[in-house]
């Protein structure tokens, strides 16, 4: 093209409306994901989804990169390092490891994370009004709700006096936090907790044993994964449970109270796509859940032998019968 071509594209470039100037195609974004769970508990599809109601259309104007551990930690370092590698604009980052690795690689990657517990304590933000740096998004936790949980056991025949908490240290570095606010209720309801970490299949099956108590299975991304082995564990126990997430309940479980995890996809597409039209991580504040949803599985109830009251029957947001 001469310099008297291009004279005139520039020409023709300037005539046409802002509309039309507005239509032409734009710069394929990238979003690398890093999920500490199976692709089917929260999937790309619901994810797909969310992104599409804010006009961002893999094949389109995104590509977005997914990596699964599925429920277990050591692969997820790596994971995280090919995520880096193909230089996304920013990061989805599913889970309290994918977001541990992640800032460990990057201090300008924007990350958003999603279904994550006390980012403030762990370190991935100053505060939650003004995070600081290139990491925001949204939490699965709020004080009471441990409380909660434990209370929920307690509204079950015969009585529960003791509980046993489930979960993995090496995947949920938050439950102490948890503890604590247990603890703290169990005071008052006159329950006495007991800590029941879990690692492997022989201590998953090891619950079976726990016949003489309640089960409060934390949230924890190795629980999920292993939900399987952990549901005919305690199946076999006989023993009433409450869950962090409403999957448990749908394939078995006894009751859950929990943040809607498509919900959580929803909001983090929603900073994700503020993100990419320019927006600072440091300028988004972190919000906590705000839609929760009890379930109870009822043909459980009856398989176990326990009845739920109907107090907590009354305000399940649903009950499988």
């Amino acid at each position: 093209m001469n310099r008297r071509e291009y004279l005139a594209l520039l020409g023709t470039l300037a005539a046409w409306p802002a509309s039309v100037l507005a239509q032409q195609p734009s710069e394929t974004r990238r979003l690398g994901v890093l999920s500490v769970t199976a692709d089917d508990v929260i999937g790309q599809a619901r994810l797909a989804e969310a992104l599409a109601a804010h006009g961002w259309k893999e094949q389109d104007n995104i590509k977005v990169d997914w990596r699964s551990g599925a429920g277990d930690r050591a692969p997820i370092a790596r994971l995280a390092d090919e995520l880096i590698a193909l230089k996304p604009d920013v990061l989805l980052a599913i889970g309290t490891p994918s977001v541990e690795e992640l800032r460990q690689r990057t201090t300008t990657t924007p990350i958003v994370f999603a279904v994550v517990t006390d980012p403030v304590s762990q370190g991935f933000v100053q505060n939650l009004a003004h995070p600081g740096g290139n990491i925001t998004g949204f939490t699965d936790y709020d004080g009471p709700l441990a409380g909660k949980w434990l209370e929920m056991l307690t509204q079950v025949t015969p009585k529960v006096s003791r509980v046993f908490v489930v979960y993995n240290p090496a995947t949920a570095p938050f439950a102490p936090l948890m503890l604590r606010t247990i603890e703290d209720a169990a005071r008052t309801l006159h329950v006495t907790v007991e800590p029941a970490p879990v690692h492997d299949a022989a201590s998953i099956a090891a619950l079976a044993s726990r016949k003489d108590g309640g089960l409060l299975v934390l949230p924890d991304f190795f629980t999920m994964a292993n939900r399987a082995p952990l549901l005919a564990a305690i199946t076999e126990a006989r023993a009433p449970a409450v869950f962090w997430s409403r999957v448990f309940v749908d394939e078995g479980g006894l009751m859950s109270y929990s943040t809607d995890s498509a919900e959580q996809l929803r909001r983090a597409a929603s900073y994700i796509d503020r993100i990419l039209k320019g927006a600072l991580p440091a300028d988004l504040p972190v919000q906590n859940p705000t839609k929760f949803e009890l379930a109870v599985n009822l043909k459980t109830a009856k398989a176990i032998g326990v009845s739920i009251s109907q107090g907590l029957l009354a305000i399940a947001n649903d009950v499988i019968e």
